[in-house]
């Protein structure tokens, strides 16, 4: 292989790279595909492992509460101050209830709650997964006849795809409730107007398009922190590499769906 790529002339060698680099990448997406594929065909084939499933509705669902929950507070309260003051500008102060309520169940609600998991739960997954991998405790499994794929991946799937649009119900609530704080104690805005004004603005679609986000969402989460997990290589290292590739490459899949879930709900 040396001796080939000395015979190319210089001037190709910027080719070659990007060819490696793109068979590459398209490697690594037919790899995503095909491990994602396997994935739901075991969520939805026997053998199920409901105590596997509990145990990650509980890490992934109980566990992410405080962080989600603080996250969606502090982002309503400083939404609401922002909305206020861009609104002022306008003249338009008095519809800082309504874009509160419909900036957060529409998008910050389920993209920032989906970001904390891919922070928190796909790198713990890539840790856990890639760790079993590096001690040989996934060939091991296979000697018991027991799946992978159905014992450590379908339940972090199923347990993230449904456990993040709760997640983001409560982050809606909470966020909500973040700007209502700021616009009564340091607005001035009467509690009850706000309230009712919220209340008669925001649409059931405008809530249910975020919850089908965030299950879209808790999927990649997981399916990044299996992935990357499952393949890693390398020891402790190759499992460092593998909760970090597991939490940019969630961020990622998670913004480019959010573009693309928008422009299909908008036009729809």
């Amino acid at each position: 292989m040396a001796a080939a790529d000395a015979a190319i002339p210089a001037v190709f060698k910027p080719f070659r790279t990007i060819g490696r680099s793109t068979l590459g990448a398209l490697r690594m997406v037919g790899g995503v595909g095909v491990f994602a594929l396997r994935g739901v065909i075991s969520v939805f084939s026997p053998p199920w492992f409901p105590n596997q499933l509990l145990r990650q509705l509980v890490s992934i669902g109980f566990f992410s509460l405080p962080v989600v929950g603080l996250t969606a507070i502090f982002t309503g309260a400083a939404l609401g101050l922002n909305i206020y003051t861009g609104g002022g500008r306008f003249n338009a102060e008095q519809v800082m209830p309504q874009i509160v309520a419909l900036g957060i169940t529409r998008e910050l609600g389920p993209v920032l709650a989906a970001l904390m998991l891919a922070g928190r739960v796909s790198a713990a997954i890539a840790a856990e997964i890639g760790a079993m991998r590096a001690t040989e405790q996934i060939d091991a499994m296979r000697t018991l006849s027991t799946d992978p794929f159905r014992y450590l991946v379908a339940p972090r799937l199923l347990a993230a795809t449904l456990v993040l649009p709760l997640l983001t119900l409560i982050a809606d609530i909470i966020g909500v409730a973040g700007g209502w704080l700021v616009a009564v104690r340091i607005l001035d805005f009467n509690s009850a107007v706000y309230i009712r004004n919220t209340a008669n603005f925001i649409q059931g679609w405008d809530v249910g398009s975020g919850l089908i986000k965030a299950a879209v969402f808790g999927f990649i989460v997981a399916l990044m922190g299996c992935y990357h997990g499952y393949n890693a290589k390398g020891g402790a290292r190759g499992v460092g590499r593998a909760t970090t590739h597991a939490v940019v490459s969630s961020a990622i899949l998670i913004f480019a769906s959010d573009y693309f879930l928008t422009t299909l709900f908008t036009n729809a």
